[in-house]
């Protein structure tokens, strides 16, 4: 008898220390209730709590990853869009995130999606497109205002895809080669401009010095027979200014041989 009593005994303490045992993780809380009421915040590492009357809930302090899903939103410039984010938040009051708010997750979640609509629609289409990090920056700070006093930090908010129409993609995509085209043309002109703008610069040097236009000429020439299967077509007045160099060539052959006999 003394046996079996012994028995049963240990096996009531060993339920006891059972149900007394809780191991609190390292990235975890535990919030303790006292017959309903909290008593105290206990940290990581094993803890003992009274069965039957103490209760213990773990609040986890990693960061949450949670996608927003995708919405269909209309911009200030009527454009509707499809927008998919994903907010970054982790629980810094494990006290108040189990005491103020029901399911901290699902408030961030509903709470996220009503303020992506909100910014969203604050802002034009090209807005959206070009200033995200900007938009981005405020969805979080709306966010983190509300979730606060539940002990939740929002560390980020990106927004990580943007479904436009196939017709605003067509018209974007006619902007884009439109606004290419004008590049082209203004890159071109700028070209045209300042070839024009040195051409007349050399035309002065050469209204000013006749014979440099022949020489440019020759220069041209000598350019051209590089080619053997071209035909060159000599202006009159090359030819001329030609034999006005054989002239001048012959005078100055003359004037070195009087030269040398005197």
């Amino acid at each position: 008898m003394d046996l079996v009593t012994l028995f049963i005994v240990g096996i009531v303490i060993l339920i006891i220390l059972g149900l007394s045992i809780r191991i609190v993780n390292q990235y975890e809380r535990g919030v303790v209730f006292r017959l309903g009421k909290v008593i105290g915040l206990k940290e990581p590492g094993l803890r003992l709590i009274i069965p039957l009357v103490d209760r213990m809930v773990k609040v986890s302090l990693r960061i949450v990853t949670m996608p927003i899903p995708a919405q269909r939103i209309i911009t200030k410039d009527n454009v509707s869009v499809d927008i998919a984010a994903v907010a970054y938040f982790k629980v810094v009051d494990a006290m108040n995130s189990v005491i103020v708010i029901e399911n901290y997750n699902r408030a961030v979640n509903q709470i996220a999606q009503t303020t992506v609509r909100s910014v969203i629609g604050q802002f034009s289409l090209d807005e959206v497109l070009s200033d995200t990090p900007k938009i981005n920056e405020k969805i979080k700070e709306i966010i983190d205002s509300h979730s606060e006093p539940w002990g939740i930090k929002v560390t980020a908010v990106e927004i990580k895809d943007i479904k436009l129409p196939e017709t605003m993609k067509r018209a974007i995509a006619k902007q884009a080669e439109a606004e290419r085209e004008k590049r082209a043309k203004i890159i071109t002109s700028e070209g045209e401009f300042q070839s024009a703008a040195k051409l007349g610069d050399a035309a002065d040097i050469i209204s000013q010095h006749p014979v440099a236009l022949q020489l440019r000429n020759l220069q041209v020439l000598s350019e051209i027979a590089v080619e053997k299967n071209s035909t060159i077509v000599f202006p009159a007045q090359l030819m001329t200014t030609i034999n006005e160099i054989k002239d001048f060539m012959a005078e100055e052959s003359l004037d070195r041989e009087e030269k040398r006999k005197r």
